[in-house]
C-alpha cells in the first residue's frame, strides 16, 4: 500500500531527476549500528499550489523501538531545533510551525512500518529548504531517540503544469459535457476551478445556459483528484471560439488551460448577388453555406446536367456578358456530411427583340386571317396590333398578340403594324395581307351584233387580276381585243365581223389561278338598225304599192271605157290578188314581179322606175324581217283588194257611178301616193344609208 501511494505522489512532483529510477535518487544512511535512513540525494522540485513528496524509510537497532518522527526545516549550516519542526506525528505537540500546520501529513500513519514519507500540500515558494528526520522512542526503555545527519533539498516555484482539458466531438443542437481536471492529485485544499470563454470579440465571459459539476476523486487517502465538468448546448456561435479551465489554488496559485470549440454545424443556404441584369452585362452570384466542417458547394442551372462551378464553403458564380438564353432558375447544392443542402434563385435577364410576325398573310376570300404577333423581352412588352389608315385597334395584349379576322373578305387586304411598347421604347413590325378571291363576271357583260361587226364585253373581278378569254376567237384570224384595268377589275372588249354567225350566245372564261368562271353572253340585236332596215322595206313596198295601184288605176278606167276589156281587167286584178298573198316572191323573185308589172304597164304611163331598187339586196335579211314584211304586205295588199272587188261589183250595177268612184279612188291614190313620196323625200338619207350599211356587210 505504501508503495503504491508513495509512486503515485511522486511521479505528480517534478524533479529534476523525475525520469530515473529509485536507485539512483535513493541511498541509505546510518546511524550506528542498525539505525539507518534511505532519502532522496537529489533535489525534489514542486511546483506552488501542489503538493510534494518527502519519501522516507528507516531501519533501527532491536534494543529501539520507534514511537514518532520529526521533520525540520532549517538552513544546511544550521543545526535544526525545535523551533524548525513542521511536522510532529504526536497531533499533541504544539511546537509546530503555524505555517505548516495542517498542510504536513504522515503517508504511513503506523511507526512500526518504518515510513517516514511525508507530504506537503498547498505548497508555497517559502516551502523551498532542507528537511531532516528525527525519529523518537524508547531505547533500552528509556526515552529517546535520534536525528539523521542527511538532508532533503526540497524547491519550490511557480505553478506551471496546466490542468486537462477533455472536449468531446461538439455538434450543434446536441448537449455536449467538457471535463477539467486540476493538475496534482495533492490531498490539500480543494482547488477553486471556473470556466470561462472568450468569444469573437476577445471578451471572456462565463458560458450562458451551462451548468458545471465539481467532486474530488479519493485515489487513496493521500491522493486526490480535482475535476470539473462544464455541460451546454453547443451552437455555431462558440465554433472557432475558446474556452478556458481557470484553477485557483490556495496561496493565489493559478493554472489555467485554454482550448479551441470546433462545432459541427451547417445553417442555411444562403445566395447573394444581383439577380436582375441586362442583356451584356455580367451576372455575379455567390452562394455560401456556414458550416463546420465546410460543405461542398455545386452551381448548377434547373433543366441542365452540366454543373455550372464546384468549391467548398463558398462558390462564385460569373457568367460574362449574358444573353436571354442565361434566365432561368439557379441551383445551389451544399453536400454537408451526409445531409444535402439546396436553395435556388431566379435569375432575370432584361432584354428586347424585334417583333415577329408569324402567319399567313396571303388567303382566300372567306378564310381567317390568323397573325401571331409576338416579342421576346422581359419585362413582356404590350403588343398592339392596327391596321394602315384605320384608328381602330384590333387586338392588345401582353409578349405576344393574336389577330384573328373570320371570314376575310377585301377590305380586310392591306398592311397590319404590329406595335410593341417596350419600357421606354416602342417597337414597330409590319405586314401586308393580300386576300385574294375567284374570278367572277360582273352584270353589264354581253354582246351586240350591228351591220354583222359583233362586239362582246366581258366585266370580271378578282385577285389577282384574272385573265379573260374568248373561245369565240379560236375560229377567226381578225379581230380586236382591248383590255382595261381599274382596281381589281379587269374589262375585255372584242369586236370581229361575223357574216353567218349562227349562235346566238359568246362564251367569256375568267380565270385568276384561284379559280375559272364561265359565262354565256347572249347576243342582242341592235334596234337602230332593226329600225332603219324595216323603214327601207315599208319604203320599197310603198314604191311598190303605188306603182300597182297607178297601174290598176289605169287598167281600171280603161276597162270602164271600154266594157270589151272588162273580162281581162278582172282576170288581171285576180292576177295581181294571187301576187300579192305570195309576199316571199315579192321579196325574193323580184325579178318575176317587175316582168308582170311591164307587162301591164303597157296600158299607162310610167310614173316610177322599179329598176332603180335592186330587190335581190333584200334576200339577204333574216327570216324575221321577212316575216315583218310580210305581214305589212298583207295589210297593204288587202286594202288595194277590198277597193277593187268593190269597183267590180258596182260597175256593172251603176254605170254612172262607176266614173265617180273611179275618180275618187285616183284622188285617194294620189293622197297616198304623194304622202309616201313625202315620207320618201324625208327619209331619203336614212334608207341610202341603211342600204349602203347592207351593202358593206356584203
Amino acid at each position: 500500500m505504501f508503495v503504491l501511494i508513495w509512486s503515485t505522489l511522486f511521479f505528480s512532483v517534478k524533479g529534476s531527476s523525475a525520469d530515473k529510477g529509485a536507485s539512483v535518487w535513493r541511498r541509505q544512511h546510518c546511524r550506528g549500528k542498525g539505525n539507518c535512513v534511505t532519502l532522496s540525494e537529489r533535489e525534489l522540485t514542486a511546483e506552488a499550489g501542489l503538493c510534494v513528496v518527502i519519501p522516507c524509510s528507516f531501519t533501527t537497532a532491536a534494543n529501539f523501538t520507534p514511537k514518532h518522527t520529526v521533520w525540520y526545516k532549517c538552513e544546511a549550516s544550521k543545526k535544526c531545533s525545535d523551533a524548525d519542526i513542521t511536522f510532529h506525528s504526536n497531533k499533541n505537540n504544539e511546537k509546530v510551525q503555524s505555517g505548516f500546520k495542517g498542510r504536513v501529513s504522515r503517508l504511513e500513519p503506523d511507526v512500526s512500518q518504518k515510513n517516514c514519507s511525508i507530504i506537503i500540500n498547498d505548497l508555497k515558494e517559502s516551502d523551498s529548504g532542507f528537511y531532516q528526520l528525527r525519529v523518537t522512542g524508547v531505547l533500552n526503555g528509556q526515552q529517546g531517540g535520534f536525528t539523521f545527519s542527511q538532508r532533503v533539498t526540497v524547491s519550490i516555484k511557480g505553478i506551471e503544469q496546466k490542468p486537462t482539458v477533455m472536449i468531446p466531438t461538439l455538434t450543434e443542437g446536441q448537449q455536449a459535457t467538457l471535463t477539467c481536471t486540476a493538475p496534482g492529485l495533492c490531498s490539500g485544499s480543494v482547488p477553486q476551478i471556473t470556466w470561462t470563454w472568450r468569444g469573437e470579440g476577445g471578451t471572456e465571459s462565463y458560458i450562458t445556459g451551462n451548468s458545471t459539476v465539481f467532486k474530488t476523486e479519493g485515489l487513496t487517502p493521500f491522493t486526490q483528484r480535482h475535476v470539473s465538468t462544464l455541460t451546454f448546448n453547443p451552437s455555431a456561435e462558440h465554433h472557432n471560439t475558446n474556452v478556458t479551465c481557470k484553477i485557483r489554488f490556495t496561496g493565489d496559485a493559478t493554472a489555467q488551460k485554454t482550448s479551441g470549440l470546433n462545432v459541427n454545424y451547417v445553417k442555411e443556404v444562403n445566395i447573394t448577388g444581383v439577380t436582375t441584369v441586362r442583356d451584356g452585362e455580367a451576372l455575379n452570384l455567390t452562394c455560401n453555406v456556414h458550416s463546420f466542417p465546410p460543405s461542398l458547394i455545386i452551381w448548377s442551372k434547373l433543366g441542365y446536367n452540366e454543373t455550372l462551378h464546384i468549391d467548398t464553403g463558398s462558390a462564385n458564380l460569373v457568367i460574362i456578358n449574358v444573353t436571354a438564353g442565361y434566365a432561368g432558375q439557379y441551383v445551389c447544392t451544399a453536400k454537408y456530411m451526409n445531409n444535402t443542402l439546396k436553395d435556388k434563385v431566379n435569375v432575370t435577364v432584361i432584354y428586347k427583340r424585334i417583333p415577329q410576325i408569324i402567319g399567313n398573310t396571303t388567303i382566300k376570300e372567306g378564310d381567317v386571317l390568323n397573325l401571331i404577333c409576338s416579342v421576346e423581352s422581359f419585362p413582356p412588352s404590350l403588343i398592339m396590333w392596327s391596321k394602315l389608315g384605320s384608328k381602330a385597334n384590333h387586338h392588345n395584349d401582353t409578349g405576344s398578340a393574336t389577330l384573328v379576322i373570320p371570314n376575310a373578305t377585301a377590305e380586310h387586304s392591306g398592311q397590319y403594324i404590329c406595335t410593341a411598347k417596350y419600357m421606354d421604347s416602342v417597337l414597330k413590325k409590319d405586314t401586308n395581307v393580300t386576300v385574294i378571291w375567284f374570278s367572277k363576271i360582273q352584270k353589264g357583260s354581253g354582246c351586240v351584233l350591228q351591220s354583222e361587226v359583233l362586239t362582246c364585253v366581258c366585266i370580271s373581278e378578282g385577285f389577282p387580276l384574272p385573265t379573260i378569254n374568248w373561245p369565240l376567237l379560236k375560229n377567226h384570224t381578225e379581230y380586236s381585243v382591248i383590255t382595261t384595268v381599274s382596281n381589281h377589275t379587269v374589262n375585255s372588249i372584242i369586236s370581229l365581223t361575223v357574216k353567218s354567225h349562227g349562235n346566238s350566245t359568246v362564251e367569256c372564261v375568267s380565270n385568276n389561278g384561284n379559280g375559272e368562271e364561265r359565262e354565256i353572253l347572249l347576243i342582242h340585236q341592235n334596234l337602230s338598225e332593226k329600225h332603219e332596215q324595216s323603214s327601207g322595206v315599208r319604203l320599197a313596198y310603198l314604191k311598190v304599192t303605188i306603182a300597182f295601184l297607178t297601174g290598176v288605176l289605169f287598167s281600171a278606167v280603161l276597162c270602164c271605157l271600154a266594157k270589151h276589156c272588162y273580162r281581162n281587167k278582172q282576170k288581171t286584178s285576180r292576177s295581181l290578188e294571187m301576187r300579192t298573198h305570195q309576199d316571199d316572191k315579192l321579196v325574193y323573185d323580184g325579178q318575176e314581179l317587175q316582168d308582170n308589172l311591164t307587162l301591164n304597164s303597157n296600158s299607162g304611163p310610167k310614173e316610177v322606175e322599179y329598176a332603180d331598187i335592186n330587190f335581190s339586196l333584200l334576200k339577204r335579211n333574216g327570216a324575221r324581217e321577212a316575216a315583218r314584211r310580210q305581214e305589212s304586205t298583207k295589210t297593204v295588199y288587202a286594202e288595194i283588194k277590198k277597193a277593187v272587188e268593190e269597183r267590180e261589183d258596182d260597175a256593172e250595177e251603176e254605170g254612172e257611178m262607176l266614173e265617180a268612184k273611179e275618180d275618187e279612188m285616183v284622188v285617194e291614190m294620189e293622197m297616198k301616193y304623194r304622202e309616201p313620196e313625202k315620207e320618201l323625200k324625208m327619209g331619203k338619207e336614212r334608207v341610202y344609208a341603211t342600204v349602203n350599211d347592207v351593202t358593206d356587210e356584203i
